[in-house]
């Protein structure tokens, strides 16, 4: 897995990249009460908001890590949002989205850097 400076994990699915928050931004914003996902087929640019995490703290935005279209969504975000919470790291993914160069994943942290990072 990558990591971003915005607490997202990457994490490469055959020709995909699957977007989730890390365990240290899901403590950070605590209980996650909404999730509104972007729509499948939607093509983003880096930097997009695309995805809005609602807590019993604040709202976030969730930014699209990479150029390319968002192919999949995870549906069991909207009706169970504390999914979030309780496994950020896998059921709790956001969405799916496929990119032209699986490289530009090379500029993003591995997990050593990500945790010096928020050390």
């Amino acid at each position: 897995m990558k990591y971003t400076e915005e607490h997202e994990w990457l994490r490469v699915e055959d020709d995909l990249v699957v977007v989730g928050i890390t365990e240290h931004a899901a403590e950070q914003l605590g209980d996650i009460v909404f999730v509104d996902l972007p729509e499948e087929g939607t093509t983003v640019s880096k930097d997009d908001e695309v995805v809005v995490i609602e807590s019993v703290k604040a709202a976030s935005d969730i930014l699209a890590p990479l150029d390319g279209e968002i192919v999949e969504v995870n549906e069991a975000l909207t009706d169970n949002p504390g999914l979030v919470n309780d496994d950020p790291l896998g059921e709790a993914w956001f969405f799916k989205m496929k990119i032209e160069d699986l490289s530009a994943l090379d500029d993003y942290m591995d997990e050593g850097d990500y945790k010096k990072f928020i050390g």
